[in-house]
């Protein structure tokens, strides 16, 4: 990941992170926060059958948590469409995407994909999640102030 592009990642998380603090000045809405929440949360959106595309996602993840600290950031790669050709079992990155999940990396496929190419779990990667909706997943978690990223 490029510098530039670490920067800018840095400034929306700090402009998100500013904006959520500023939106109730009331001490009883900042006491109601979770403490265990992490303030860097980033999810990636891969929706390309290209295992470039998923290398540099997990690059990405990797980078992340180097430079932050895993346990100063949460990361979830959501997988819709064609993407999800990268989560069956065969899978050329299948052991990289193993070693995310072994880091802590979330990586969810989703499941209108998964039913509509007429897959079943089975023919997935071990340890990946499903959402009901990957666009879905991926405009809430924006909503709820996540840093979003394309690779």
């Amino acid at each position: 990941m490029s510098n530039v592009s670490l920067a800018r990642l840095m400034s929306i998380a700090s402009f998100a992170a500013l904006v959520a603090l500023g939106a109730s000045n009331a001490p009883d809405a900042r006491a109601q926060a979770t403490p265990a929440a992490k303030a860097n949360r980033v999810v990636m959106q891969v929706s390309d059958n290209d295992p470039g595309k998923w290398n540099l996602a997990l690059n990405n993840a990797k980078n992340l948590q180097a430079d932050l600290g895993a346990a100063n950031v949460e990361i979830e790669i959501v997988a819709y469409g064609p993407g999800i050709g990268m989560l069956k079992a065969e899978s050329v990155v299948g052991n990289r995407i193993g070693e995310a999940l072994g880091h802590g990396v979330k990586v969810s496929a989703c499941e209108n994909t998964v039913h509509g190419q007429k897959l079943v779990k089975a023919d997935m990667l071990d340890g990946i999640g499903y959402v009901p909706a990957g666009v879905v997943e991926i405009m809430q978690k924006q909503q709820q102030g996540w840093a979003y990223l394309r690779p």
